[in-house]
């Protein structure tokens, strides 16, 4: 089903910006109701299970993880209950035994007040999730954005958006994060959905055919610059990457 703002965000996003609304046209269809299924603590644990990983690759784990505790979610006092050597064996890396140890440990003393968090605005949520290991801001809009259904937050740091925002608004180098939030002013308060007709963006063919087609620059670079001056300015670029490159 559709999300309850959806078609109230997507009419917002054609009024500030025809750019906008031309890719909400080309998508085609509007962005989906927040996953309400479980509890937030296994929505959680299930995000930390399927970072940096292959969907299929996280479904299989996860699934292990949740045939510990007879196929279903656990309780964080369930997680606490287990040893880590039960935790590792179902294919958890040992970073993400700790951070699902963790948030267990902030739920089960209080310091994350885990169902609460949907009547808490947006920044103590970011601000009580980050408190925990494992949980980036990126986890934590996630959380936002796709489990409490808020429609108003843009996560300028995900290199999709940044993309996405390259490619839709015709720009000649990718966005910095900074760059993106002051573009995305005018989306506000439906960033949500902006957000994620930016990620449908990445689907369109259009998109698919402007990543494969190289640019003017590599194209006259392979028809006749001369293999030194490639490599001089090969050797150039990386040393601009190693000193402006972001600290993690």
């Amino acid at each position: 089903m559709d999300h309850p703002n959806a078609a109230e965000g997507a009419q917002y996003l054609r009024r500030v910006d025809p750019v906008m609304g031309h890719l909400i046209d080309r998508v085609g269809r509007l962005p989906p109701e927040p996953r309400l299924a479980g509890t937030h603590f296994g929505a959680l644990t299930r995000a930390i299970v399927y970072q940096q990983l292959s969907g299929r690759a996280a479904e299989t784990i996860y699934g292990r993880f949740e045939a510990l505790f007879g196929g279903r979610s656990p309780s964080p006092a369930e997680v606490l209950a287990v040893s880590d050597e039960q935790l590792r064996s179902v294919g958890l890396s040992r970073a993400k035994t700790v951070y699902i140890r963790d948030l267990a440990r902030h739920v089960n003393n209080g310091t994350l007040p885990i169902d609460r968090l949907h009547e808490l605005d947006n920044a103590a949520v970011l601000e009580a999730l980050t408190d925990c290991k494992g949980i980036g801001v990126w986890t934590a809009q996630m959380f936002l954005m796709f489990r409490l259904g808020r429609p108003d937050v843009l996560p300028a740091h995900d290199l999709g958006i940044r993309k996405a925002v390259q490619h839709v608004y015709h720009l000649r180098h990718l966005p910095t994060p900074e760059q993106v939030l002051a573009r995305g002013k005018i989306w506000s308060p439906y960033a949500t959905f902006a957000a994620w007709y930016l990620w449908r963006s990445l689907e369109l063919p259009e998109a698919a055919s402007a990543r494969r087609r190289p640019s003017k620059k590599k194209a006259t670079a392979k028809r006749g610059t001369p293999k030194r001056a490639l490599k001089k300015r090969r050797a150039s670029k990386a040393a601009r990457k190693k000193t402006s490159r972001e600290p993690l």
